[in-house]
């Protein structure tokens, strides 16, 4: 079975590189293989992308040995592990606010004795049986090792939650997500004490006592030097939106040139 990029640096307390996607790009693939990223956040919760398309870009991925962590558009668990079946080395899950609903995740993507996912062992991820049906091989094993699972803290009740869901086995880290955060701290009840600043200090805490990872989306690179020096780990940089500004230099130069 391949093994993760982004888990080999997490384990080894070093940051994983990892950039994001959210359109039918292949050739994106080899691109942030070449740059020598770790990982592409694959996001089909707020993109839409047909299931043909999503396997080409897993495979790709493989071909490229570039991890894939998908942001899933279900908790159904059928189609979580449909996911892994397919490539993906592991999932950036939104709005997982309370230990059960992270349990739940476990339970999907991890195979036993740590989860409830159903084996099949002829995917992508088992090299077609190539790494699954050999004497002496232990598939289930090897697939819980080198699958990950990333909560999105994104509501106050994740923040609260933070130190339970990161204690929870099969659980890799904690993934703070800016917007919706941000959002729900502006609505919070009368009387909260909650603030940005808080909240990403108990989640950092929360992963430290429990030796997991932790990270967020950042908009500057003032923003990731910061939240590196805390100790983050995943803090995605780049993306296929970033062909906004390739766009708009390459019109100012148009302009420059007078055509």
């Amino acid at each position: 079975m391949r093994k993760s990029k982004m888990l080999e640096k997490f384990r080894s307390g070093r940051f994983a590189r990892v950039c994001s996607l959210g359109h039918f790009l292949p050739f994106y693939v080899r691109y942030a293989a070449q740059y020598r990223f770790d990982g592409i956040w694959l996001d089909l919760e707020h993109r839409a992308m047909s299931e043909r398309e999503v396997q080409t870009i897993l495979a790709l991925c493989h071909a490229a040995d570039i991890d894939c962590m998908v942001r899933p558009p279900t908790l159904e668990r059928t189609k979580l592990y449909r996911y892994l079946e397919d490539g993906a080395a592991g999932f950036l899950v939104p709005l997982i606010s309370t230990p059960e609903l992270a349990r739940d995740l476990v339970q999907a993507a991890k195979f036993p004795p740590i989860g409830n996912r159903g084996i099949d062992g002829a995917g992508l991820d088992a090299d077609f049986g190539i790494a699954s049906w050999g004497p002496g091989m232990d598939f289930p094993a090897d697939a819980n090792r080198e699958t990950f699972i990333l909560p999105q803290i994104e509501t106050l009740e994740a923040v609260d939650n933070a130190e339970a869901i990161a204690a929870i086995e099969g659980i890799d880290g904690l993934f703070i997500g800016p917007g919706d955060l941000t959002l729900r701290l502006k609505h919070a009840p009368a009387g909260s004490t909650m603030t940005w600043d808080k909240a990403v200090e108990i989640v950092a805490a929360a992963c430290k006592k429990h030796n997991k990872v932790w990270g967020l989306a950042v908009g500057s690179l003032d923003a990731l030097k910061r939240y590196r020096a805390m100790g983050a780990q995943i803090l995605p940089w780049g993306g296929d939106f970033a062909l906004m500004r390739v766009l708009d230099t390459c019109s100012k130069e148009l302009d420059a040139a007078g055509v």
